[in-house]
Order: C-alpha cells, then sequence, then structure tokens
C-alpha cells in the first residue's frame, strides 16, 4: 500500500487482497460492534435491524464519498434519548418518520456548506450553542442510566445483584478505556458487556427462552416509517449537534490518514452520505447512522486506511443482520449490565459538550454567554416543555432551538466579534 501522505487521491480498492479484506473488516465490525448494538438495545428498536441498516448506511456513505474516506457508520448516540422520548409520545413508525426528517437535515446542510461553504454554520451554531447541547444530550439521560443500574427497570433482578452486575461492567469499561493497549482500549463497552453478562451467568438471572424460540436463519423486524408532524418537529433539531460533530470526525480520520477530507471528497459530500445513510437506516427501522470514532481509533492503530475494509466490514454487517440467534442472545443481556455501562456512556457524551465549550475559549461568565449556555442546560435537563401533549417541544430539541434563538437574537460581545 503507498505512504497515505504521498497523494490525495483515494487507495486504490485492489490494493488488498480478498482474504485480508475480509478479516480487517470483520476486525474493523467488532470494534464498533459493542456501540451498535447498544442504541437499539436501549431504545427498543431490533439490534438485527441495527445491524442491518449499519452496514446499509455505510455503503451508501462510501458510495457517496467515491470510496475516500475509511469510516464506518453505525448507530448514534446523540438520538438515544430523543428516540426515548419519541417512541414513548409517537410510537415507533412516527419515530422513525421523525429520523428520516432529521436525515434531511444532513442534506439541506450538505448542500447549503456544498454552496456558501462552512462560515454560515460556524455563526448558525458556535460553541456556546452547541457545547450545552450536546451536554443535554448526556445528562438527560442520567436518571435512566441510574434506574437501570440499580435494577429498578428490572422484574427479577434485585438491587443488590443488579448493583454486583452493573458496577463490574462498569469496572472492566473503565480499566480498558484507561489501561488497556492495543486492541483492548478499542472495545471498552465490548468488554464490559461480556463481562457483565458472564457474572449474569454466574448468578442464574440470564433468561435463554428467547434465543431457544428464535430461528437460526430469519429476515431482520424491518419497520415502516410513517409521518407525525410533531414528531418530525420534535426530532428535527436533534440532527443539528451531530452535524456540527461530523465536522470534528472527518478532521480526525483526515489527521490519522494525512488527507483533508474537507476539500476531498468536499465536507458536503461527507454530509450528504451521513445524511442519506440515516435516511436509508430509518427507512427499515434503525437507528440514525454516525461515523464511529472507535474505528476511526482502530484505523489508527492497525493503519488499515483502504475503505474498502470498511465496505467489508458493512457486508459482514449485512449478513450477520440475518442471523437471529444473534440478535435473540443480545436480548438476553440483563438491564443492569447495560445500566452501568451507560453511567459512564452519557457521562462522557456531556463531556463531550464540556471540552467543546473549553476549547472554544470564551469566557462563560459574560452576560451573553451566561444566558446562552445556562438556558440549554436549564431547559434541557430541567423538563420544560412548550406546548401540550403531542404538540409539546422539550428536552434537546427545545434546547437547541432556545440555544440558536438565543444566539441570533442577542448582541454579540465585542470579544465574539
Amino acid at each position: 500500500m503507498s505512504d497515505p501522505s504521498s497523494s490525495s487521491s483515494p487507495v486504490a480498492p485492489s490494493a488488498d487482497s480478498l482474504p485480508r479484506l475480509a478479516l480487517v473488516g470483520a476486525q474493523m465490525l467488532f470494534v464498533a460492534f459493542g456501540a451498535l448494538v447498544l442504541v437499539p438495545l436501549l431504545t427498543g428498536l431490533d439490534p438485527n435491524v441495527a445491524m442491518f441498516t449499519a452496514g446499509i448506511g455505510t455503503l451508501v456513505f462510501h458510495l457517496t464519498t467515491r470510496l475516500t474516506v475509511p469510516v464506518f457508520l453505525a448507530s448514534s448516540f446523540a438520538f438515544i434519548a430523543p428516540i426515548q422520548g419519541s417512541i414513548a409520545h409517537f410510537g415507533v413508525s412516527a419515530t422513525l418518520g421523525g429520523l428520516i426528517a432529521a436525515g434531511f437535515v444532513y442534506v439541506a446542510i450538505s448542500q447549503a456548506v456544498r454552496l456558501k461553504g462552512t462560515g454560515w454554520l460556524h455563526r448558525l451554531l458556535p460553541p456556546v450553542v452547541v457545547g450545552p447541547v450536546i451536554m443535554v444530550i448526556g445528562l438527560a439521560l442520567a436518571p435512566v442510566a441510574v434506574s437501570m443500574a440499580t435494577g429498578e427497570n428490572s422484574e427479577t433482578i434485585g438491587y443488590t445483584q443488579a448493583m454486583v452486575l452493573s458496577m463490574s461492567s462498569l469496572l472492566v469499561t473503565l480499566i480498558l478505556a484507561v489501561f488497556g493497549r492495543g486492541l483492548l482500549r478499542l472495545v471498552p463497552i465490548m468488554g464490559g458487556i461480556v463481562t457483565g453478562y458472564l457474572m449474569a451467568l454466574l448468578m442464574g438471572v440470564v433468561d435463554f427462552s428467547p434465543v431457544r424460540e428464535a430461528a437460526w436463519l430469519a429476515l431482520p423486524s424491518f419497520t415502516a416509517p410513517s409521518f407525525h408532524w410533531a414528531a418530525v418537529l420534535f426530532m428535527i433539531p436533534v440532527a443539528i449537534a451531530p452535524a456540527v460533530e461530523h465536522i470534528g470526525d472527518m478532521v480526525a480520520i483526515g489527521s490519522v490518514t494525512r488527507r483533508n477530507y474537507l476539500e476531498k471528497p468536499g465536507l458536503h459530500r461527507t454530509l450528504l452520505g451521513d445524511g442519506l445513510a440515516t435516511i436509508s437506516a430509518a427507512l427499515f427501522g434503525g437507528p440514525p447512522n454516525t461515523t464511529y470514532s472507535e474505528v476511526t481509533g482502530a484505523v489508527t492503530l492497525t493503519r488499515a486506511f483502504n475503505p474498502m475494509f470498511m465496505v467489508s466490514a458493512a457486508l459482514v454487517a449485512i449478513t450477520l443482520a440475518f442471523v437471529a440467534k444473534l440478535g435473540a442472545v443480545l436480548q438476553t443481556i440483563p438491564t443492569p449490565v447495560m445500566g452501568g455501562i451507560m453511567t459512564l456512556l452519557f457521562g462522557s457524551i456531556a463531556v463531550v459538550g464540556m471540552n467543546t465549550l473549553v476549547r472554544a475559549g470564551k469566557p462563560l461568565t459574560a452576560p451573553r454567554n451566561l444566558v446562552v449556555v445556562s438556558l440549554i442546560l436549564v431547559f434541557g435537563i430541567g423538563g420544560m416543555q412548550f406546548g401540550d401533549g403531542q404538540f409539546a417541544l422539550q428536552g434537546v430539541s427545545l434546547a437547541a432551538l432556545i440555544g440558536i434563538a438565543l444566539n441570533l437574537v442577542l448582541p454579540r460581545a465585542s470579544e465574539d466579534d
């Protein structure tokens, strides 16, 4: 394989043999697997469908970007809380319609970037808005994580057993994330789930009846979307923060491969690929897709810069989606095991938002910034609601809209200009 810094052209797909493509592709999927299935397990969607749509979404992305960027797309954490809230209010089918609308937000942003560049995006969504919105995404879920970790949502597992399972999962995840080396450092979520599952087996609290009843091979439980305008309005603002984060993802993978993906294939193409991948996923009943930083870490470790490795991972994911026994096994994972990992996961999302604010270097106690950040956090985390019933605007959606509106209306201080 040629030196990645020697040219801006994509790596030739023929540079690697088929066995190597299959082996490295399977490894990339393994790195992403824990996070990939975590989102559907937490939101009530089908993990086999999520596997299928991760594969389809990755293929759509690479078709859109012409096999240029070595990334794998799978379930987005940013949509966990909105999906949970939307399903509770509108049902699964209407939620999928809202997710399709969120995908079209990506598409619209991609075309605006193509025509106008990225300056308008940074003015509309500065760190003082994006940072606290990302914090809301993580912190709004904190009570859910704690209730799952303590066994409040489990009918068959008591508090003591739940705490042993959740804290064991959390401890292993922490150890692998902080002290792990090589491939182990890339799979902390997988390590935590496996550890918690083994502990649950020893305690005898795993119910294998779904596995016994499942066929070996079956079509995933695809769900058709429907469109409810309230669900669409609920979901659209959620796409804003991940769309902005997408720029950071492209810069990160570009720093690894020494290529400028913002120029070639262009940010407009990568955003378009992300949006079309999310739309494709929702059409089949899967969660929204996003580029995975875990896989970027694996690319850094293995120097596997050929985008065909990601195509191979996508094909493996699509194949595994039809193994019904796999989905049944995933659904036997006890709730406290997932809750222990969620306590770290949702906190880390909040830290990403905090880091966005810190890196911006703006004085948060300045009156304008103080107002914007404070209202985003309190409205988003405190449960503020505008409207009633199916017409209510709340949570991340409300926080994002309030932040954007305040940023546009409030006069800018001299240091912001």
